[in-house]
């Protein structure tokens, strides 16, 4: 059967806000990117989070069961993090915070990566003066478990080096995204023009053109 769903939004400008996004309603019935082990694996290898070759490998080799036990995994990741994101988006991150994030910390000391050196890419070495040889990391994915490490990874990263005064959620009524607004002036309201934005706009325009009417 045809996969219908249109192609996951990755408009947030943050990888951790992509994954809330994979849940969304654009056009009023919410759409379910990761319902299932396959589809957590299509979404990952999207959003630059698995090398399309370990996505092949898990495909192959892993129990269609464990990889669905892990999609229903991420999926609860997803929603505890958007519970958190609820509470302390658009606000200064707290020391208070440190004792919420658990469920991250008990991902991550499960994670098993090693550093090795390899040649930079092209174009990304020596013609920008730091070599031919560069540091990369490498995330042994030996289990469907290890597919939750690299989810938590970038949850960090937004808490650990982003200011979550610039996480907002979508302003368009009825829109459940969110984003990390990086615009210039930090006035971003949408998660994008060619949506909400035009829509909120038009809706805009309608409202003054409406004849004023009075009962007299």
């Amino acid at each position: 059967m045809p996969d219908l769903r249109p192609a996951p939004f990755f408009i947030a400008d943050d990888r951790a806000l992509d994954f809330l996004n994979s849940i969304a309603s654009p056009a009023g019935a919410p759409i379910e990117w990761i319902a299932d082990g396959r589809d957590l694996l299509d979404w990952m290898v999207a959003a630059g989070l698995l090398p399309a070759e370990v996505a092949a490998r898990y495909r192959a080799e892993a129990v269609l069961d464990e990889l669905d036990s892990v999609a229903a995994r991420a999926r609860a990741l997803r929603e505890w993090f958007r519970g958190l994101m609820a509470a302390h988006a658009g606000r200064p991150a707290e020391p208070a915070l440190a004792a919420e994030i658990e469920p991250l910390n008990r991902l991550l000391r499960r994670d098993i990566r090693h550093r090795e050196i390899g040649l930079a890419e092209a174009g990304a070495g020596a013609e920008a003066g730091q070599g031919v040889l560069r540091w990369r990391d490498i995330r042994q994915f030996a289990t469907p478990d290890s597919l939750l490490a690299p989810l938590a990874e970038v949850m960090g990263d937004l808490l650990c080096r982003r200011d979550l005064t610039l996480v907002r959620p979508c302003e368009g009524g009825g829109c459940t995204l969110w984003f990390f607004d990086a615009s210039k002036r930090h006035g971003r309201r949408w998660c994008s023009m060619a949506a909400c934005g035009n829509r909120a706009k038009a809706a805009a325009h309608r409202s003054r053109q409406r004849p004023n009417l009075r009962c007299d």
